[in-house]
C-alpha cells in the first residue's frame, strides 16, 4: 500500500507538470497571448529523493526533459486519460482533428490515444531542427525502447514513422503503477514460457563430458564480461553464446537448461513454437520478434525445445512458399547470432538441425541414453525415503534389465505411487514400478 501511495504522490507531480507544458505547448502553437517562448522554461518536478518505482527510473537512467514528457504521456492513457482530451480538437479548416496532433482511436476506448507524433509535436512544435533531435527518442537503439520501457508499434507499412502507436509497455506500467516488477505474460504477444524447477545439480545425472560442456556454458555467463572487455577480446568475439542441445527425449535437456539458469539466478524462457510458427508470411519473423526484443537487455537464457521445427534444414526454392520458409530460417540465423545472451537449442536429432545453425553453434552437448550405473542413480534418487519401496522391490534389477531415460523412469514412479495410493498402501511394489516400465516401453512402441 505505501508502494502505491508513493507512486500515485510522484505521478501527480509529474502529470502536472505535463498539463503545463502541454498548455504552454498549444498557446505557442497557436499564437495566444501571454505565450512563453521555450516549453522547457517549465522544468520537472524535483523528485530525486522520492522512493516511488517511477523516481526510480528517471534516476536509474538519468532522464531528462524529453525522456520524462515521453514515459508520462504513454503512462496518462492508464492513468488519467482526460488529460489527452486537449487533443480531441478539431481544426476548423479541414473538419477533422489536427494531423499535427498524431493519435490513434482504439477498438475500446473513446478517447485520445498518443503515437510518436503526439509526443513530437509537444517537444518540438514546429521548429525542423528539434523535430528531427525528438525523433532519436523512438528508435530501437534508444535505452527507451531497448529496455522495454516503450513500445513503437507500427499499424501498417508504408505510413509514416511518427504514426507509430506510443505505447507503454505492460511490465513497466505494473512497476511505475502498482509497485510491482512482474515478469513478461505468456501469450499471444510474447510466446515464451518461465521455466523453473524445484531440484538441484544433484538430481541431473549426466556422463562427466557432459557436465564439462555445460560448466563452460555457467562460466561465460558468469565472466563474459572479463573475457569480452576486460581482457579487450569483444573486437573480435561476439557477446552472445550458443548452444546445441541433442539427444533422446527425457534424457535431461531442458531441466539442464533450467539448472544452467537457477544457479546463477538468470532467467530461462521456453519459446513456445507452436504460438511462434505461422502460415502466413512475416508472422513467425513478427512473433519471434516480440521474444527477442524483450529478452535482448535482460541478460535472460532462450531455451529452443523441438528446435528444429524452426531451425531445420533449409528445402530447395521450387515454390515461393520455400523461399519464404528459408526467409524464415534466414531470419532467425541473424536474430540468434545477434542475441547477447545465451541461446540453447534442444532437438532429439542433431542432423536436422540445418549447418548453417550449426556451424555457430559455441557448444554441441549429447545427452545419451544413460547407462545401467546412471540408470540405477536415476531409480536412487527418485526414493529418497527408502521407507516407501516394500522388501521386494529391487532397484538393482530394474536398472540393470530396462534401459530407459530419466524422464521415463519419473513417469514410470509416478505411476507406481498412484497405484499404491489406489490400492490403499503405504508402500511401493517392485510389480508397481515394473507396469509402470511397460508402459513406458510401450509409448516408445517398445516391449519388455
Amino acid at each position: 500500500m505505501m508502494e502505491g501511495n508513493a507512486n500515485a504522490a510522484t505521478l501527480e507531480k509529474e502529470i502536472a507538470w505535463f498539463k503545463a507544458v502541454l498548455a504552454a505547448r498549444c498557446d505557442i502553437y497557436f499564437r495566444r497571448e501571454g505565450a512563453m517562448d521555450d516549453i522547457r522554461m517549465l522544468t520537472p518536478p524535483d523528485i530525486a529523493a522520492e522512493l516511488s518505482e517511477y523516481a526510480r527510473l528517471v534516476r536509474e537512467y538519468e532522464m531528462g526533459f524529453d525522456e520524462r514528457l515521453v514515459i508520462i504521456l504513454a503512462l496518462l492513457p492508464h492513468v488519467q486519460p482526460h488529460v489527452l482530451d486537449t487533443f480531441l480538437l478539431n481544426n476548423q479548416d479541414t473538419a477533422r482533428g489536427f494531423t499535427e496532433f498524431g493519435g490513434w482511436k482504439g477498438k475500446g476506448h473513446s478517447g485520445f490515444l498518443p503515437t510518436c507524433e503526439t509526443a513530437v509535436f509537444i517537444l518540438a512544435g514546429e521548429s525542423l531542427a528539434k523535430r528531427f533531435e525528438v525523433m532519436r527518442l523512438f528508435q530501437t537503439d534508444h535505452y527507451l525502447s531497448k529496455q522495454q520501457i516503450i513500445r513503437i508499434e507500427h499499424t501498417a507499412s508504408g505510413e509514416p514513422f511518427l504514426s507509430a502507436m506510443l505505447l507503454m509497455t505492460v511490465e513497466y506500467l505494473n512497476r511505475l503503477t502498482l509497485g510491482r516488477r512482474d515478469k513478461p505474460d505468456y501469450g499471444i504477444n510474447f510466446p515464451a514460457k518461465l521455466i523453473t524447477t524445484s531440484l538441484s545439480w544433484s538430481d541431473l545425472v549426466l556422463d562427466p563430458e557432459v557436465m564439462d560442456e555445460i560448466e563452460n556454458i555457467n562460466t561465460w555467463l558468469q565472466h563474459s564480461q572479463t573475457i569480452l572487455q576486460q581482457w579487450n577480446l569483444g573486437r573480435n568475439i561476439k557477446p552472445g553464446y550458443r548452444a546445441l542441445f541433442y539427444g533422446p527425449p527425457g534424457t535431461g535437456k531442458t531441466l539442464t537448461a533450467t539448472l544452467i539458469g537457477s544457479s546463477i539466478g538468470v532467467d530461462v524462457y521456453r519459446i513456445d513454437l507452436s504460438m511462434v510458427v505461422s502460415k502466413y508470411i512475416g508472422e513467425t519473423e513478427k512473433n519471434l520478434a516480440n521474444v527477442f526484443d524483450q529478452a535482448v537487455n535482460k541478460n535472460w537464457i532462450l531455451f529452443f525445445d523441438e528446435a528444429d521445427a524452426l531451425f531445420g534444414k533449409r528445402t530447395q526454392t521450387s515454390s515461393s512458399n520455400d523461399r519464404y520458409a528459408n526467409q524464415e530460417v534466414s531470419y532467425l540465423l541473424q536474430r540468434v547470432e545477434d542475441y547477447p545472451g545465451v541461446v540453447i537449442l534442444a532437438t532429439n536429432l542433431k542432423a536436422n538441425i540445418d549447418e548453417a545453425f550449426a556451424r555457430r553453434f559455441q557448444t554441441s552437448v549429447h545427452f545419451a541414453m544413460p547407462d545401467a550405473d546412471q540408470r540405477l542413480r536415476l531409480w536412487q534418487g527418485m526414493f529418497s525415503n527408502s521407507k516407501l519401496l516394500s522388501a521386494d522391490t529391487d532397484l538393482v534389477k530394474l536398472a540393470e534389465n530396462y534401459e530407459l531415460s530419466g524422464g521415463a523412469i519419473t513417469n514410470a514412479v509416478r505411476y507406481a505411487a498412484i497405484q499404491a495410493v489406489r490400492m490403499k498402501r503405504n508402500e511401493i511394489f517392485q510389480d508397481d514400478l515394473i507396469k509402470g516400465v511397460i508402459k513406458e516401453l510401450l509409448k516408445e512402441g517398445r516391449t519388455l
